[in-house]
């Protein structure tokens, strides 16, 4: 159990949060969840010791045992595989270490032996000869081939340093377990083992992401930092953001009866409990649902952009066509051989390989020449596209919000332009500030803010939720949803993928695909979890 009485964190210019008190149980998940800047991380690091608070205490049991996801993937470059794993219990690596050095030395004595023999002992009640078999196992479970366990972790790519870390969290079944983003930088495959495990795990976990599938399929309740206080909710993410869309209806009618509200309440309840999920949390947050009152729910403060996109005509029979195209790099085929017609009311999902699929968008968006093969654009559509890298529309540009998005505008008016900006969330002084001087998460309101203002029939986005809030992932979802034209697109948010794409293409790393006519969910079905 964790106990938080009385947090404060107080900075001389920002309020945090204070007066939190809360109590985090075994078997529980926790989501955390808040607006960027809102103290999710800074709240993650104070339960995990890293950073004291203003005032208060976290209560934590001496004997349990605390691990947490380690975010700097360069810090075990010289250590084997599986000893990074293992390092996930610190004391029973050390003692594995310390063993290890008294049975090598060359002048062993009595002394000696008597150490190692208590050491053996409790090297042997904490599970260290089965070490390597969990660690193993974990990593196996993960996509990390039992040939690469015995290398160093220099060798290894950028994704499978991440697994590795996330492993090393798991490790040695921890009584409390911290993710801050678990889900970036790994693969579906092992998203859903993570799901997985995480729904077998008996200890308490607390959560910090931007990936809503993953916060609803894992979470018993929802810790949200808002109007500077820290509340904890029953549920998971959907049962969390819709309540808060039904306190705010709620409140907006002030006249309606407090029995109507209640029997509103009650039919919301009994629709969210009744969703089935293959998680135990799902009867957990069952049980725990049917006791809410209309006082436990409430607004939520967040501000939500606003995202939509405006139709320039309906699209001719002849979207896109692509011939036998194939990109070469030197380590072999990128995309060997690609040919697919896009056709009306197509939504398109593209899944896999990342650098194949950026490399697609930008042909057909005619940024990269360097192919064999061709396509062609009917004479009907408009398009726009959303980069991955949008350094070019940003650095080194010495313009204010305004007269950069006036660029590209027909309409000059500064009345006008203002009006975009601020279904944006940029208003005021906002407006004035520089384009070069913004954060990531601005920079891409403002890439759909020159989306929108322009109307088109097809769109394509490259990872458009990259840098984004879960308020702005769930506009441009809404927005995408309900756009009439054609969309082509790639998004690491499962949620966001499963609910606009009615087609999938996925890019194996060979540069073969597979292009099938079918929503997102079913695709993982058919073809990803059978070999989960």
């Amino acid at each position: 159990m964790i106990n938080v009485n009385n947090l404060s964190v107080l900075f001389p210019d920002k309020k945090l949060f204070d007066d939190v008190n809360l109590t985090f149980n075994p078997g529980n998940c926790y989501g955390i969840i808040g607006a960027n800047g809102a103290g999710k991380s800074t709240f993650l690091k104070i339960l995990s010791g890293e950073k004291d608070p203003t005032s208060g205490s976290i209560s934590i049991d001496k004997n349990s045992r605390m691990s947490k996801l380690n975010q700097d993937h360069y810090a075990f470059e010289d250590e084997i595989v599986l000893d990074t794993v293992i390092m996930g219990n610190k004391k029973l690596y050390e003692i594995g270490r310390e063993k290890d050095e008294i049975y090598m030395k060359p002048d062993f004595s009595d002394e000696d032996g008597i150490k190692a023999a208590e050491l053996e002992v409790e090297y042997a009640e904490m599970g260290g000869y089965e070490a390597e078999s969990e660690a193993s196992t974990l990593l196996q479970g993960l996509g990390i081939d039992t040939e690469l366990h015995e290398k160093t972790m220099s060798e290894l790519i950028e994704s499978d340093k991440v697994k590795v870390l996330l492993a090393q969290a798991l490790f040695g079944n921890p009584d409390i377990l911290l993710l801050d983003e678990p889900t970036n930088g790994i693969d579906l495959r092992a998203i859903l083992w993570l799901q997985d495990f995480l729904a077998d795990f008996e200890g308490i976990v607390i959560i910090v992401s931007h990936d809503r599938y993953f916060l609803n399929e894992v979470c018993t309740h929802m810790v949200d930092i808002d109007f500077g206080k820290i509340t904890m909710f029953v549920g998971n993410y959907d049962f969390w953001y819709e309540s808060s869309q039904l306190a705010l209806k709620m409140a907006k009618e002030q006249n309606k009866k407090k029995e109507d509200k209640i029997k509103e309440l009650q039919e919301f309840i009994q629709r969210f409990s009744a969703n089935k999920s293959k998680s135990k949390q799902a009867t957990s947050r069952k049980k725990l649902l049917d006791k809410i009152t209309l006082d436990d729910i409430r607004p939520s403060s967040r501000r939500y952009p606003f995202v939509g996109f405006t139709l320039s005509r309906e699209v001719g029979n002849e979207i896109l066509n692509v011939e036998n195209l194939t990109v070469e790099s030197d380590d072999g085929k990128i995309i060997d051989n690609l040919s697919l017609r896009v056709n009306k009311n197509d939504k398109i999902g593209f899944i896999g390989n990342e650098i194949a699929i950026t490399k697609f968008f930008e042909i057909i968006n005619g940024k990269d020449e360097d192919y064999s093969g061709e396509y062609k654009w009917g004479q009907t559509v408009t398009c726009d596209y959303f980069p991955k890298d949008n350094g070019e529309f940003f650095d080194g540009i010495d313009l204010n919000l305004v007269d950069w998005l006036r660029q590209y505008s027909e309409e000059q008016s500064e009345i006008f332009l203002r009006g975009f900006l601020g279904k944006m969330l940029f208003s005021g002084d906002e407006v004035l500030k520089k384009a070069d001087v913004l954060s990531g998460g601005e920079r891409v309101r403002m890439m759909f803010s020159k989306m929108m203002i322009n109307p088109v029939n097809v769109l394509t986005f490259d990872q458009p939720t990259n840098h984004l809030d879960l308020e702005s992932i769930e506009a441009v979802n809404n927005g995408l949803i309900s756009f009439k034209g054609n969309i082509l697109f790639t998004s690491l948010d499962h949620q966001f993928i499963s609910s606009v794409a009615n087609r999938i293409v996925e890019f194996f790393d060979d540069g073969t695909y597979r292009d099938v006519s079918m929503n997102y969910d079913d695709y993982i079905e058919k073809y990803v979890v059978e070999n989960v």
